[in-house]
């Protein structure tokens, strides 16, 4: 029998935590980040005076002079070391749903958007804004890892959907189906996707976005790499193909990827007036505004001159070719070509179970380590994406460096016996 406190005692001490557990299951549930890992690895090498080529990088270009000359000019500014408001700059907000409508096509209002401290954080806050525990979130896999940990750590439970190298990488209406339960609530939906640059075509994308209506999922897009597709590709926003979802759509996207202004962080998230409301609440909580000097950065970034986007995509375009040419001369290495972002995600499973240098690989996390420590070579395993047998390789390298780092890669790959 339990006894019912008495009006005005302090309330009952909760019980102890089971013993030895120090951490939250939430931040348990998050692994370590296999990316950084190899970075650290490869760091090492290099202060112990070996040179390694880093095939981990993003772009990180100069921003533009316009985009230089506004953060000077903010930086300059007294008020801008005020604290911004919750949401965002007004002028941010609105430069957002401009760009939106110019590169989207999806009509919003200023009112629409919450600006965070870069896209992760927008993903975070998104997904503690739509989840309960337990809630299932579709991922098609390969995935950004980003995308798996926000999940995890707003108590949802990926369910990966499994798209290789067959497909395009692309997954079907048919697989989300399949992977769909009770408890779904929600589709994470990119394209282009990371880390294989797989571009869903607008019939493909439109498809989705009938069937997550039909369903009544949620669908969280991000659509950070929009802007960075090749050959001729498109990347046709989700809820501006099916009007109908946006009430039941969240867009997430960010500046830094086209501009140069990856230390300035500036993201957003774009959707319906209630869940932005929340996404609110729950961001001035969890972290102070995006600093004044980037969101004004931000400002020049979307609605000054684009050129340095259009050189940014021929430059990927360049090097997106070189390396897949490079890349399917090497026996047992299986390379689609990407139509978006800056990364190449070839299938090495045929190399498993053999002799590369001397050492037997049985996994791709084996075979990352085999090309950094004998070809100088850094790249993420597929173990990272949840698609072990592939390594994911950035080509948003100098030209010289694409080419050494992938020859060195052929000379040691080439001769698994």
């Amino acid at each position: 029998m339990t006894t019912a406190p008495v009006p005005g005692s302090p309330p009952p001490v909760p019980a102890p935590p089971p013993a030895g557990r120090r951490v939250s299951r939430r931040a348990a549930a998050v692994p370590p980040s296999l990316a950084e890992a190899v970075e650290a690895r490869a760091a090492a090498l290099r202060a112990a005076g070996t040179p390694v080529t880093s095939f981990t990088a993003e772009p990180d270009g100069t921003p533009a002079p316009h985009v230089l000359e506004a953060a000077r000019a903010a930086a300059a500014d007294t008020a801008s070391a005020r604290r911004p408001p919750a949401g965002g700059l007004p002028a941010l907000r609105e430069a957002v749903a401009l760009a939106t409508a110019r590169d989207s096509g999806l009509s919003a209002r200023p009112a629409d958007v919450l600006v965070t401290n870069g896209v992760e954080q927008a993903l975070a806050e998104a997904l503690a804004t739509l989840l309960d525990p337990g809630d299932e979130v579709l991922l098609p896999t390969p995935y950004r890892p980003a995308h798996a940990d926000a999940v995890r750590l707003a108590g949802g439970v990926p369910v990966p959907v499994v798209a290789d190298e067959a497909s395009g990488y692309l997954v079907s209406v048919g697989q989300l189906d399949a992977a769909r339960t009770p408890q779904t609530r929600l589709l994470l939906f990119s394209s282009p996707a990371e880390p294989t640059g797989a571009v869903q075509p607008a019939e493909a994308v439109a498809e989705i976005g009938r069937w997550a209506l039909d369903t009544g999922l949620w669908v969280l897009t991000d659509q950070t790499h929009e802007q960075l597709v090749h050959g001729g590709a498109t990347a046709p926003s989700l809820p501006a193909l099916v009007p109908e979802l946006q009430s039941r759509c969240v867009v997430v996207q960010g500046v830094a990827a086209g501009h140069g202004t990856a230390g300035w962080p500036v993201g957003w998230l774009l959707g319906p007036a209630d869940v932005v409301a929340a996404a609110t609440a729950v961001h001035t909580r969890c972290s102070a505004e995006a600093a004044t000097v980037a969101q004004w950065a931000a400002v020049a970034a979307l609605t000054g001159d684009q050129s340095g986007v259009a050189a940014l995509r021929a430059d990927l375009d360049r090097r997106r070719q070189t390396a897949v040419a490079l890349l399917r001369q090497v026996p047992g290495v299986a390379c689609p070509e990407p139509q978006g972002g800056w990364s190449l995600f070839p299938s090495v499973e045929a190399l498993l179970g053999h002799s590369i240098a001397g050492r037997t690989v049985h996994s791709s996390a084996e075979l990352a380590e085999v090309l950094l420590d004998r070809a100088h070579v850094a790249v993420v395993p597929g173990e990272a994406f949840g698609m072990p047998g592939y390594l994911r390789l950035s080509y948003a390298l100098t030209d010289d460096e694409l080419v050494a780092g992938l020859t060195r890669v052929q000379q040691l790959l080439g001769s698994a016996g």
